[in-house]
């Protein structure tokens, strides 16, 4: 049998895990809860295992690859068992240089295929849904859309 610790560092050296999501393979594995927290120790005083370090690359591929918003980053980083002081800090690192106004506008031309303006209320609502899935706050969501709005009908 692999030791609990060889298996970790396998699984790590495919992707990058938080820690939570080590033990959870590990345990899924039917590793011994006791092999499994040593192993855990051990990853993390070597280096291999570190939340900071996955919260920090998840946080930026999020918001510069997928155009998520900070909150569903947050959300994200919670699902995998990352601290709420770490996972603020890298979402507050990956989306220092990026300008949420950008974002929120590339996901709606995304959304819109192409069409200059939302036509109908329905298409409104309906973005404005989208756009709080993928983590934007209403304040920022509600200025694009009046944004939008406005540049069919001349200046607000």
């Amino acid at each position: 049998m692999v030791s609990a610790y060889a298996d970790g560092l396998r699984m790590l050296a495919g992707r990058e895990l938080s820690v939570e999501g080590v033990r959870a393979r590990l345990l899924h594995r039917e590793h011994p809860p006791e092999a499994v927290e040593t192993a855990i120790r051990q990853l993390l005083a070597s280096g291999a295992l570190d939340d900071r370090r996955v919260a920090c690359a998840y946080a930026r591929t999020a918001a510069s690859v997928k155009g998520r918003g900070r909150l569903r980053v947050l959300r994200e980083l919670s699902a995998m068992g990352i601290a709420k002081d770490i996972a603020s800090e890298a979402v507050g690192e990956a989306f220092g240089d990026i300008d949420e106004r950008s974002l929120i506008a590339k996901a709606i031309q995304k959304k819109l295929r192409g069409r200059a303006r939302l036509e109908t209320p329905q298409d409104r609502s309906r973005i404005y849904q989208y756009l709080m899935r993928q983590g934007f706050t209403p304040g920022a969501i509600v200025a694009a859309l009046r944004k939008l709005s406005g540049g069919g009908k001349g200046e607000e």
